[in-house]
């Protein structure tokens, strides 16, 4: 179906690629981090940005498998600027670990991808005993965030490039529970629900990149923050689920986005020009797209905004 599918306003597609989008982008100057970039489109986004120049800080729960991913970007692009540093987002211990080690180092940062994500895991807790997708899709990247924040308006305000944040979501935000978030019951596993609890995880993503667009935008600082639906795509978050699990292999290749395609949006969204100046936006296909009325809530923003903090707290 990808060969089919018709350009939208940017002039990219469904079928546009990661390298497509960023073609003639010189990025060089720039300092990214990329969490969950040891596979999948986190991997093909680590690439992308640095073959056009970026200084990409791989953000990897498994050393092994980041360090093996930096040495094939470095033997594809010889002149790759690429690290990989430890970070597990299911563990507020590690985030902030990463976090003091990264700010440690002295580098500037002008993009982040809260790219990482689990998918429809049976029911468990994260080591700060919270729900594990919303503890890691969300509460982790929440976290990570605001221990970066001051690098990044520090780097805005010295360099004047415009800094950015991308919540990689999902369409799956619009399919949370049917309160959205469930505020009262995050741990609650009698009414637990895999895909739900996804859904939620995805819509929270969403939530956060809107409401921290809004502050930055009232601090009158240089950064923006959006969320994005990077595609239904050949990966192995769908390990989770043993009965779609076999469908993708099956037809997937048929249907799916290769992982060339599902890193396009994340690539437009961090590097390109059309995109500058726009916060608080949802993406797809390379294209603004639209969240659901829940994901435009700001009423609920702010409500997960304040839940998070006393959770992180």
């Amino acid at each position: 179906m990808w060969p089919f599918s018709r350009k939208g306003p940017s002039g990219f597609s469904s079928s546009s690629t990661a390298e497509e989008v960023t073609h003639g982008i010189d990025a060089s100057g720039l300092t990214a981090i990329v969490t969950g970039a040891s596979s999948g489109i986190g991997t093909e986004t680590s690439r992308v940005l640095a073959l056009r120049g970026v200084h990409v800080v791989m953000a990897v729960r498994n050393m092994a498998a980041g360090r093996d991913v930096k040495e094939a970007i470095i033997k594809e692009i010889p002149s790759a600027k690429v690290d990989a540093m430890e970070l597990d987002l299911s563990s507020m211990t590690s985030v902030r670990k990463f976090a003091k080690d990264f700010n440690y180092l002295g580098l500037p940062l002008n993009i982040l991808i809260n790219n990482a994500g689990v998918m429809a895991t049976p029911f468990m807790l994260s080591k700060d005993n919270i729900e594990l997708q919303f503890a890691t899709n969300h509460i982790g990247h929440f976290l990570l965030t605001n221990l970066l924040l001051d690098n990044m308006k520090k780097t805005a305000s010295e360099s004047k490039r415009e800094g950015r944040i991308v919540n990689v979501s999902s369409e799956a935000h619009r399919f949370p529970y049917s309160e959205g978030i469930r505020f009262d019951k995050i741990n609650d596993q009698s009414g637990y629900s895999s895909f739900r609890a996804y859904g939620q995880s995805k819509l929270a993503n969403v939530l956060h990149a809107n409401e921290l667009a809004g502050r930055l935008k009232e601090d009158a600082v240089n950064i923006t923050a959006n969320s994005l639906h990077p595609g239904a795509i050949l990966t192995n978050l769908f390990r989770h689920m043993r009965i779609v699990n076999g469908v993708v292999d099956v037809l997937g290749r048929l249907v799916l986005k290769n992982v060339q395609q599902g890193a396009a949006t994340t690539c437009y969204v961090a590097l390109h020009p059309q995109v500058k100046g726009k916060s608080g936006e949802y993406f797809s296909d390379g294209n603004l797209a639209k969240a659901t009325d829940m994901g435009r809530d700001v009423g609920l923003a702010k409500k997960l905004w304040d839940f998070s903090m006393k959770l992180v707290d």
